[in-house]
C-alpha cells in the first residue's frame, strides 16, 4: 500500500463507494488524506438564551414549558413549543419529526443545538439536535470534521477511509528537512495529517493547519522561485521594435487612456522591444482597462510578423474578448487576422483554427485552455497573454509560453492583493499597477444592511429590471447544507422566482455545472434573456455585462473584502448608477464594522490592505477569499505571516542548494517534482 494506491485497497470500499469518491476529486489514498475538512462543529457550552443572536449556531440547557404542538401546512409536518433557561425565551421548532412530541416532555432539562433565527420580535431555534445535559457534556470541546460532500457521500463514510490510511504510520514521510522545522516551528507531517483531520483541540488544530499552510505556500514559491532562475537567463529571440499601428490604434479609441494605462504600454512596449524576455503581471482592479493594454501588445506583435495568443478562463468570456479585438481591428482598418480556439468548438472549426495558428495566417489568437492543447501549433508565438491568472496553474501558463520560442510573458489579474504580498505570489514575474479607473465611470453606490431589508432589496431590483437593467444576486452555498446555514443558489433562485414578477426571468449559475451549461447561462444573461442571475462567486472571472446594475450578496459576512470588492466590479460598466447591497445574516459590531469599509472605498487595493489587518491567525475557517488563488487551505489574508515566512525559507534553501542536490534534500526534492507533474492544488495561482 502506497499514497498511490487505489482506495479498494481499504476495507468497506467497494466499487460503488469508490465512485462517489471519484466525483469528489479523491482517486488514491493520497488525495483522500489532502481531502482536508471544511470546517468542524464545536461543541461549546451552552449559552444563556438572552445573550443569543441571529445568524448563530449555538446550544442552550433548559426545558419546554409546555407540551409541544403539531401542524401540518403542505404536507410538511411542523412540531414547535417554547423553551426556556429560566432567564430567557425563545421559540423551537423540527420539521417532519412529530414524533419529538411524545419523546420531548416538558419540565425535563435537555440540551437543545441549532441555528438561531429571527421571528418577530423573538428568537427561534430551528431543527436542534437534542441531548441529555450529561450527553452533551461528554461532548465538551471536541471537534469534529465536516467535510465537503458529493450527493450520496457521508461524513462518517470519508472519516472512515482516513482513519484506516492515517494507521499506517509509514505512508506518510516528513519531506521537510529537520533544520527547516526546527527554524520555522513547524509541526511533523504526520501529526499535522491527524490534526486536522481528528483534532484533539484548538490548538492541535492551530499547529496542524500551520503546517500544512506552510507547505502549500511553500512549494508553490520554491516552483515560481525556480522559473525565475530558468527566465533570468532567457534572452529574446522577438525584438518588437514596430508598435506604430498599436500606438495608432490608442490614439483612436473613443476614449483616453488614464495616466497608469499610458505608464504601463509604455513599459511594455520598451520591454517587447529589448534584449530580454518580458514577464510582466498587470495588475488592476475590475475595469481599470487592462484588456486594452494588452490588445496594444497583441497588435505590436502582430505588426512585427508574429503571434500573440490570449488565454481567458471561460469560454465566454474568451469569446467576448475575440468579438471585441475583431471589430476593434476592423473599425482601426488594421489587417490582422484574429481566430478564436475553445473546447466547445466542433472538430472542423478547430481544424480550421489550428490551420490558420500553424500556417501564421492567424496573428491573434484567443481561447481558453484549448491554446495549450498538443495539436495546437504556433507559427511563431511571440506573445502569451493569460486573463485572470489566478484562475489558471502556473504549469499551464507555462504550457502556452512553451508554444513559442521564449516568448514575452503578459499576465492580468484583478485580484487585489497588497503589493507585499504580490511580490511574493508572483515572485517570478515584475509588477505593474493600473491604479487609475477611467474617468466617465460612476462611483458604484454600497448599502451594508441585514436581513429584513431583503424584500426592499427584491423591490429595488424589480424597479431597476423595469427600467431595462439586470441584477446579480451571490450566495455562498450551491446546495442546503446542513452544517452551514447560509443561502444557496438553486433554492434562492426558486425562491426569488416567486417574489418577483413572472415576466422577469430568473436563472442560477454555480461552478458544479457543466461548461456547456454555464456558457449557455452566460451567453443568455449577456443578452438580456435572463433578467436577475443567482450565482455563487463563479462570476467574479466574468464577462463584461454593462446592463448589469444590482449587485446583491447574501451572507456577507461569510466573504473576505477583497472578493467581495470584486464581485461588485461585476457591476457598474455601463453608463447607468449602478448599486452593491452587501446583506449579512449575522448580526454583531465587528461584522458591520468590516462590511462598512466597502461603504468607504472604491480601491480595491486600499480594501486588500484592510482586509489583511483585520484578519488574524484566529480565523482559520472562517471568512475566505473562496475562489481567489485556490490554494487548500491557506489563505493570504489570515496567513499573511506563514506566506512571508514561506517565501523566507524559500530563498534560504535555494541559496545554499539551488538544485536540491544536498543529500538531506532529497525527500523534498522528490515530492516537488511530484507536486509539480501532477499540477496539484498546492500550485495553483
Amino acid at each position: 500500500m502506497n499514497l498511490d494506491s487505489s482506495l479498494d485497497v481499504l476495507k468497506g470500499i467497494g466499487d460503488k463507494t469508490e465512485k462517489l469518491f471519484a466525483k469528489a476529486g479523491i482517486g488514491n489514498l493520497g488525495q483522500l488524506v489532502k481531502y482536508y475538512p471544511r470546517s468542524y462543529e464545536r461543541f461549546q457550552p451552552p449559552a444563556p438564551i438572552r445573550s443569543l443572536q441571529a445568524g448563530g449556531l449555538a446550544a442552550v440547557q433548559g426545558t419546554v414549558t409546555e407540551i409541544l404542538t403539531t401542524r401540518h401546512l403542505k404536507g410538511l409536518s411542523i412540531t414547535t413549543g417554547p423553551f426556556t433557561d429560566g432567564e430567557g425565551l425563545l421559540t423551537v421548532t423540527w420539521f417532519n419529526m412529530p414524533f419529538l412530541r411524545n419523546s420531548i416532555r416538558s419540565g425535563v432539562p435537555y440540551v437543545f443545538r441549532g441555528r438561531i433565527k429571527q421571528k418577530g420580535q423573538g428568537l427561534l431555534m430551528e431543527q436542534p439536535a437534542v441531548y441529555s445535559p450529561e450527553q452533551y457534556r461528554a461532548l465538551a470541546g471536541e471537534l469534529r470534521p465536516v467535510y465537503p460532500l458529493v450527493k450520496g457521500m457521508t461524513g462518517n463514510m470519508v472519516q472512515k477511509a482516513v482513519r484506516q490510511v492515517l494507521s499506517e504510520k509509514s505512508l506518510l514521510r516528513d519531506y521537510l528537512p529537520q533544520e527547516l522545522r526546527a527554524r520555522y516551528e513547524l509541526s511533523e507531517y504526520n501529526f499535522a495529517i491527524e490534526q486536522i483531520h481528528f483534532p484533539k483541540g484548538e490548538q492541535e488544530l492551530t499547529l496542524a493547519r500551520r503546517r500544512l499552510v506552510f507547505d502549500e505556500f511553500f512549494f508553490f514559491i520554491l516552483q515560481l522561485r525556480r522559473l525565475k532562475t530558468a527566465r533570468i537567463k532567457e534572452v529574446s529571440t522577438h525584438r518588437l521594435y514596430r508598435n506604430t499601428d498599436a500606438c495608432h490604434l490608442a490614439a483612436s479609441l473613443p476614449y483616453a487612456l488614464t495616466g497608469a494605462q499610458q505608464r504601463v504600454w509604455k513599459t511594455i512596449r520598451q520591454e517587447l522591444a529589448g534584449e530580454s524576455v518580458m514577464s510582466r503581471l498587470i495588475q488592476g482592479d475590475v475595469g481599470s482597462g487592462k484588456t486594452i493594454v494588452s490588445v496594444l501588445a497583441l497588435v505590436t506583435a502582430a505588426q512585427n510578423g508574429c503571434q500573440g495568443a490570449l488565454m481567458a478562463p471561460t469560454e465566454v468570456l474568451a469569446r467576448q474578448h475575440y468579438l471585441s479585438v475583431t471589430e476593434l481591428l476592423a473599425q482601426n482598418s488594421l489587417p490582422y487576422r484574429t481566430v478564436l480556439l475553445t473546447g466547445s468548438m466542433t472538430a472542423k472549426q478547430k481544424r480550421e483554427a489550428n490551420a490558420l495558428i500553424a500556417s501564421g495566417e492567424a496573428s491573434i489568437i484567443i481561447g481558453t485552455h484549448a491554446l495549450i492543447q498538443e495539436k495546437v501549433v504556433y507559427h511563431d508565438l511571440a506573445l502569451v497573454i493569460t486573463d485572470e491568472q489566478h484562475r489558471f496553474g502556473v504549469r499551464q501558463r507555462e504550457m502556452l509560453a512553451q508554444k513559442g520560442r521564449t516568448p514575452h510573458i503578459i499576465v492580468m489579474s484583478a485580484t487585489p492583493i497588497p503589493r507585499t504580498l504580490a511580490v511574493i505570489l508572483y515572485g517570478d514575474l515584475d509588477i505593474s499597477v493600473i491604479d487609475e479607473m477611467p474617468a466617465d465611470r460612476l462611483p458604484i453606490k454600497n448599502c451594508v444592511v441585514g436581513p429584513g431589508y431583503r424584500e426592499k432589496a427584491y423591490s429595488f431590483i424589480e424597479r431597476q429590471v423595469a427600467l431595462g437593467h439586470q441584477a446579480y444576486v451571490i450566495c455562498p452555498m450551491v446546495e442546503e447544507s446542513e452544517a452551514v446555514d447560509a443561502e444557496n443558489v438553486v433554492e434562492y433562485a426558486e425562491r426569488l422566482q416567486e417574489k418577483l414578477p413572472p415576466q422577469i426571468t430568473v436563472e442560477y449559475l454555480h461552478g458544479k455545472m457543466k461548461p456547456d451549461q454555464k456558457n449557455a447561462i452566460m451567453e443568455r444573461f449577456l443578452r438580456n434573456e435572463i433578467q436577475v442571475l443567482v450565482s455563487t462567486t463563479v462570476v467574479e472571472v466574468g464577462v463584461n455585462v454593462p446592463n448589469a446594475t444590482v449587485m446583491m450578496v447574501e451572507n456577507a459576512e461569510r466573504f473576505g473584502l477583497a472578493q467581495l470588492h470584486q464581485l461588485r466590479g461585476r457591476v457598474g460598466r455601463g453608463d447607468a448608477q449602478s448599486y452593491c447591497i452587501f446583506l449579512h445574516a449575522m448580526e454583531g459590531k465587528q461584522i458591520q464594522e468590516r462590511l462598512n469599509i466597502l461603504c468607504q472605498s472604491n480601491d480595491g487595493f486600499a480594501i486588500a490592505n484592510k482586509d489583511m489587518q483585520l484578519r488574524g491567525p484566529g480565523d482559520l475557517f472562517g471568512v475566505r477569499q473562496s475562489g481567489m488563488l485556490d490554494f487548500t487551505l491557506a489563505d493570504i489574508y489570515t496567513d499573511a505571516a506563514v506566506l512571508q515566512q514561506a517565501n523566507e525559507a524559500v530563498g534560504n534553501l535555494l541559496e545554499q542548494d539551488p538544485e536540491l542536490a544536498l543529500p538531506g534534500h532529497a525527500d523534498l526534492k522528490r515530492h516537488y517534482e511530484v507536486l509539480v507533474q501532477n499540477e496539484s492544488g498546492s500550485l495553483n495561482l
